[in-house]
């Protein structure tokens, strides 16, 4: 089993049998993860704010470090191995955005992680169809090209799927 490891503002596409994206400690920020079933495709990125306009710089180097530049930028990379470059057809799941930390309360950054996605995801038409978000608890999330199930830990709890 081959295994993608996501840092902040990564992002990465696979249609391999037995492949699997992964990224760790998720507090603020989401993990949003796109499957398509026509194509065994998945796709995950770790977004870190909501908006490139505070560093476009930035934006232009690692579009998956903000909200809205990630979304488009997973997509075209999705569609390379054949996917609609519109995500039509395509299942949206979200992770994260908690507030771990007291200054992250004060800035509400998960809750703004959260808000951001969400309205892309409206704009652009695709299906949510799952999440974990909020709260006060890290998250480590990755999803399985063999079995398309989103799996979620967290120190001291079980595994659980979104």
């Amino acid at each position: 089993m081959s295994q993608s490891i996501l840092g902040i503002g990564d992002l990465g596409a696979t249609n391999v049998a037995g492949a699997e994206i992964k990224t760790f400690a998720l507090g603020s920020c989401v993990a949003v993860v796109l499957l398509d079933p026509r194509t065994r495709t998945v796709g995950m990125v770790h977004i870190a704010l909501p908006e490139s306009s505070i560093n476009p710089q930035r934006g232009r180097e690692r579009p998956g470090y903000f909200a809205d530049l990630a979304l488009p930028a997973l997509l075209q990379e999705m569609s390379k191995l054949g996917c609609n470059p519109k995500g039509t057809g395509l299942f949206v799941k979200l992770a994260g955005g908690a507030s771990i930390m007291a200054q992250n309360e004060a800035f509400n950054i998960g809750k703004r992680n959260i808000a951001a996605v969400k309205e892309l995801i409206s704009q652009m038409g695709l299906h949510l169809v799952g999440e974990d978000v909020g709260g006060t608890i890290s998250r480590t999330v990755s999803i399985s090209v063999s079995t398309g199930k989103v799996t979620i830990s967290s120190p001291g709890r079980p595994n659980w799927h979104i």
